[in-house]
């Protein structure tokens, strides 16, 4: 079927249609299925697919979407058929003056019974089931959380596109299994839910503001507004207040039908799984990492004279993709009005606000993990009336301490030391520390007093005073003493740590296991 958005098309413009339609499938369970489609239309339509009874879940374990440039066929693929596979299918091809649609049925024979896979779905099942046993008075029963309970009530309230990152953080194998049990946990709690929420939405994962606070937030409308709200951290309850105290670390702020959490004075104990429940019935979680990071280097008071571009700048002691920046305490996100730069080794971070104006002038923030940092951004009026309302050349002013009238040369001295590390064998390991002194000091690294500086197995780093050492892939041989040594002019300093490799990660003995659990069950059903 083909839709027209348009009643007369544009001259050389055409809607999409199909030159090759994909074809019915009927096939075996665990074998390799695939519907092929080639369209045509001007401009080149994008092609999407959808199936009548649930969602595609794209993953390389359950379904692909591929496209050839060669053949210019798009297919969807399944790696190995699986009867919950089994749905009527439809492939759409739009572009800006119509659309095509084609319905395609996918079914699927089931294999005969096989001990192994019979074993594996009760020991899947088994591993799986939990649930959050509650007293007569809605609370949680006190009880440490293990972790299989802290994973699925990460997944029931994660996205989508987070479902493969949790997994392979928690040695999940069976990414297909997973999901046929998370759909059924999620029925299960909505209906849980429904009893006391009439609506649940806009739930917002644990986020961390510029005045070293954190907040979950969600919009409820209850059934009963004197239902009973609690809080838990790592299945632990937290004691909350539904005012602004300051005596009280954590809040609770309600306007309308949003609820807002408020995690204050953050620490690296903060860090954990924490869930909203109501009147028993957990309705949201979120896991809250707190990454070993903090400024090296803080953000400076920055002066710009109107119309002029202005640059604020910060080192990390420990590598991030990103930070967060706040312009006077909202949010900011590359725009033309601000730019965010990232170095190649991730420990430099910068934000350019252009043509400054008047109204861009107040507080600006960096948010690091749980440190921040913060400066003034000082727009000066432009006075010279030719230039009134014209961009000036790019030319950026930092203001720096004022210095006084003496030596600064001075021995080197740790700001931020080394800190003691554990890896499991076969992972990454990555350590940093902070050191200034003038003249700039030179760096060695030891380990077990033996010099690391030419070992080509070692990556060693210095950028603005953050000194770092990272080994790609830990083995026993990597354990010992850390040792860096920092010497100019003036002086000597030396900072040390201890690194200790435990054995294979849980996820490498789980997928040994799974690899060896299957090896005996084909050689116990042949």
């Amino acid at each position: 079927m083909i839709t027209q958005f348009k009643e007369e098309l544009p001259e050389g413009m055409s809607t999409p249609d199909f030159t090759r339609k994909p074809i019915a499938l009927t096939i075996q369970e665990g074998k390799f299925g695939v519907f092929k489609a080639i369209v045509v239309g001007t401009p080149t339509p994008a092609v999407t697919w959808s199936r009548a009874n649930a969602e595609i879940q794209f993953h390389p374990d359950v379904c692909l979407q591929k496209y050839d440039e060669a053949s210019h066929e798009h297919t969807l693929e399944f790696p190995k058929v699986a009867p919950e596979d089994a749905d009527t299918y439809k492939c759409f091809a739009t572009n800006e003056y119509g659309r095509a649609v084609c319905t395609v049925v996918l079914n699927v024979i089931s294999v005969g019974f096989s001990k192994s896979k019979e074993l594996q779905k009760v020991q899947g099942e088994a591993s799986c089931n939990f649930s959050l046993c509650s007293n007569l008075d809605g609370t949680r029963e006190e009880k440490p959380m293990e972790p299989e309970e802290k994973v699925w009530e990460i997944l029931l309230s994660a996205e989508k596109k987070d479902y493969e990152k949790i997994c392979s953080e928690y040695g999940i194998t069976d990414f297909r299994g997973m999901l046929k049990r998370l759909n059924e946990m999620k029925k299960e709690r909505e209906e849980e839910i429904a009893e006391f929420v009439s609506h649940i939405s806009t739930l917002k994962h644990i986020e961390v503001s510029d005045d070293d606070c954190a907040t979950i937030e969600l919009d409820m409308d209850l059934k009963d507004p004197s239902s009973k709200l609690f809080l838990y951290k790592d299945g632990v309850m937290v004691p909350f207040t539904k005012e602004d105290s300051e005596g009280m670390k954590h809040n609770l702020k309600q306007v309308g039908k949003k609820y807002i959490f408020t995690i204050k004075k953050l620490g690296a104990e903060d860090a954990g799984l924490y869930s909203v429940d109501v009147e028993g019935v957990n309705v949201f979680s979120t896991d809250f990492k707190v990454p070993e990071v903090d400024f090296a280097v803080k953000i400076q008071e920055v002066k710009a004279e109107e119309r002029e571009d202005a640059l604020f700048q910060c080192v990390l002691t420990a590598p991030m993709n990103e930070i967060k920046w706040f312009g006077k305490s909202a949010p900011l996100s590359n725009s033309e009005k601000h730019e965010i730069i990232v170095s190649e080794d991730k420990l430099i971070h910068k934000l350019i606000v252009r043509d400054c104006l008047p109204l861009d002038a107040g507080i600006y923030a960096a948010v690091a993990g749980i440190k921040s940092c913060n400066a003034w951004l000082v727009v000066e009026a432009d006075k010279n009336p030719a230039s009134k309302g014209k961009k000036v050349a790019q030319k950026f002013k930092v203001t720096m301490p004022e210095s006084k009238p003496c030596n600064l040369q001075s021995p080197p001295k740790f700001l931020v030391p080394l800190k003691m590390h554990t890896a499991p064998q076969g992972y990454e390991c990555y350590m940093s520390c902070a050191v200034k002194g003038d003249p700039t000091p030179s760096m060695t690294w030891l380990r077990n007093n033996i010099s690391l500086n030419t070992n080509t197995n070692y990556f060693i780093s210095n950028t603005c005073g953050v000194c770092s050492l990272l080994i790609l892939r830990v083995g026993p041989k990597d354990t010992g003493e850390y040792k860096i040594v920092a010497e100019n002019s003036m002086g000597r300093a030396e900072c040390s740590t201890k690194l200790t490799v435990r054995g294979k990660s849980l996820t490498q003995n789980i997928c040994s296991f799974n690899m060896l659990y299957s090896i005996f069950c084909r050689i116990y059903s042949s």
